[in-house]
């Protein structure tokens, strides 16, 4: 009931807020565009990795679980989702009969349209909406701290989900949830190694020194399993490392939203460990119809903790064919998944600043290979005192001076 309680206001407000911020775009529209292009193509590589990965290693396989014997009842609110026959009736069942239907149904795809077009619209209005923006914004810290509180109860949760699910299925149960956490670390690094490591070669610096460039930061991430938690330190970073101070603003916060390669990651290959894991079967086009609708409904992901399980909660039940009880079986272990999802935003998230900013002429080389190198700033000539009344001025400022002519 508490995930029913945060899912629209979550969405709504996150999305709603990253669109209307992004009213720099009118100054930099080359910088907009470009972002919008490397959020989509990056973080569908990362579906798309995940959904591989899934399928090779197949961690769900072989648990048989019944859906008849899972408790459900906490998750029971998206099983009114409608379900599609067509993919026209999946595009019209995006578009809202009102705005309150798609609020009372919690129909993300209909919430996620709204939002995106509100959002456009506030940036359109410009400074006369900020106090609006701004309210939104407070709203949204707002809702962010339920969430933090809602996870502050889940080890308690999680232990018993573990129990449940040993005592029902057994310890070979407990090796299928390993080997789905084992996916998603393991994704999650070749994904940093493979996908982000080239973006970082072709755009002139090099991805260990990246990484050890904001070491804090991923420690920090680390400890709080929130790529929100250093939002501001990576902003500060950016700048640091040479990137323009508009374009770090403009593209760090709306990344939280748009781009979430660790996020997805984790939901193609917990959906289909969900379908392997209770038998229900998938053909490619339908894994397909998963990653297409995923390619939308991971933009309204948020940088906080547990925000990744409310997006899959929502998505399974838009898609009618994956079994939503089946996410009973990610209790025991999603927080366990979400540092690596975590530190995944946030590597991504910076990596693409920096490329980005690199692309658009919007960063400083020299200062960049400064940063990365460990190298200090180097300090400005300090100007040279005013000589006092009847003192000779120095050498350094007579120099060169040729005498008045008499």
């Amino acid at each position: 009931m508490l995930i029913k309680m945060l899912l629209a206001p979550v969405i709504f407000l996150t999305v709603v807020s990253g669109i209307a911020r992004m009213e720099n775009m009118k100054e930099l529209g080359r910088v907009g565009f470009w972002a919008l292009i490397y959020f989509e193509v990056v973080s569908t590589l990362a579906l798309v990795i995940g959904l591989v990965v899934v399928d090779v290693f197949k961690p769900g396989a072989g648990m048989n679980i019944d859906v008849a014997t899972l408790d459900s009842s906490s998750l029971s609110t998206y099983t009114s989702a409608a379900k599609h026959s067509s993919f026209m009736d999946f595009l019209m069942g995006i578009i809202p009969d009102t705005i309150i239907d798609a609020f009372a149904k919690g129909n993300i795809l209909q919430i996620l349209l709204f939002s995106i077009l509100l959002g456009i619209a506030l940036a359109q209005v410009g400074p006369r909406a900020k106090p609006f923006v701004d309210a939104l914004d407070s709203l949204m810290q707002g809702m962010f701290r339920i969430v933090n509180m809602v996870m502050r109860l889940a080890p308690l949760g999680a232990f018993g989900a573990i129990a449940f699910t040993i005592g029902k299925y057994g310890f070979g149960s407990l090796f299928s949830l390993g080997k789905l956490m084992a996916c998603v670390y393991l994704t999650c690094a070749v994904f940093v190694i493979f996908v982000l490591g080239p973006i970082c070669r072709y755009s002139g610096f090099s991805l260990w020194k990246f990484l050890r460039f904001i070491k804090e930061e991923l420690f920090t991430v680390l400890g709080t399993s929130s790529s929100e938690s250093v939002l501001p330190q990576m902003i500060s970073k950016m700048e640091k490392a040479g990137v323009s101070k508009p374009v770090a603003g403009m593209i760090i916060p709306s990344g939280l939203t748009f781009n979430p390669d660790g996020q997805a990651i984790y939901y193609t290959i917990a959906a289909i460990f969900i379908a392997q894991a209770t038998n229900t079967p998938l053909t490619l086009a339908d894994q397909l119809i998963v990653l297409v609708v995923l390619m939308f409904t991971s933009k309204g992901s948020a940088g906080v903790t547990g925000s990744g399980f409310i997006i899959l909660a929502a998505t399974l039940a838009s898609l009618g064919t994956i079994p939503v009880a089946g996410m009973v079986l990610l209790l025991g272990v999603d927080r366990f998944m979400s540092e690596a999802r975590a530190i995944t935003n946030t590597i991504g998230n910076g990596v693409g600043t920096m490329a980005i900013a690199k692309w658009v002429g919007a960063l400083d080389s020299e200062k960049m290979h400064r940063a990365l190198n460990g190298e200090d700033e180097p300090k400005q000539p300090e100007p040279l005192p005013l000589p006092k009344t009847g003192q000779a001025r120095p050498a350094a400022i007579t120099e060169g001076i040729s005498p008045s002519p008499t």
